[in-house]
């Protein structure tokens, strides 16, 4: 595989094959949390965190399984430093912040079944990334998760102040406006190399 820099990688992860509006990863919260920018851009910065901690420890572990020569060991212990990731996560936002961990809900747990952050290591190890690949991807992956999120609850904040017709109310419009967003970034596919 030829050398890519750290910021193809980035741009890569963030704009070209953003996990929510071009790979459709991590939809949950996409859709349940992007309601207000604040509580959406709080959401994104969780997810980036869990993505770099799980992005550290999965190329820790896969190093240790490929030297022991364990990888079918893999999947699961990808799984269960997400879930611990997700728990500090979780641990850190109620003691610190009770008001955010209200508004994020039962969106905040959810992120240990999230798909993008499983995604991410699976997609680091295939790609043969070193650690600091690693660490640029998940920051791009973060970042691309997070524009999504608020770039999503901006316009739903716009659109609430607008009249619409009651066929496009609720969770009519979240999708439609998704599509939108989804065919948008799609159009970045032509940065890529």
């Amino acid at each position: 595989m030829p050398e890519q820099s750290l910021a193809s990688i980035f741009l890569g992860a963030c704009l070209i094959n953003n996990f929510v509006l071009v790979y459709f990863l991590g939809i949950c919260p996409f859709l349940g949390v992007s309601g207000k920018i604040a509580t959406a851009s709080r959401m994104g910065a969780a997810v980036t965190f869990v993505m770099l901690v799980s992005s550290l420890c999965a190329y820790a572990i896969h190093a240790a399984l490929a030297a022991i020569g364990a990888l079918y060991l893999q999947l699961v212990s990808f799984i269960v430093v997400i879930a611990a990731a997700v728990q500090l996560v979780e641990m850190v936002v109620r003691k610190y912040s009770p008001a955010l961990f209200r508004a994020l809900g039962i969106f905040l747990p959810l992120i240990t079944t999230n798909c993008a952050i499983l995604a991410l290591a699976l997609f680091q190890t295939s790609k043969g990334y070193g650690l600091l690949q690693c660490l640029v991807y998940a920051l791009g992956a973060g970042a691309g998760f997070t524009l999504a999120l608020v770039l999503m609850a901006g316009i739903r904040e716009k659109l609430e102040l607008a009249e619409l017709p009651d066929l496009a109310t609720g969770t009519a419009i979240s999708l439609f406006i998704a599509g939108i967003l989804s065919l948008a970034f799609m159009g970045f596919a032509g940065l890529g190399a």
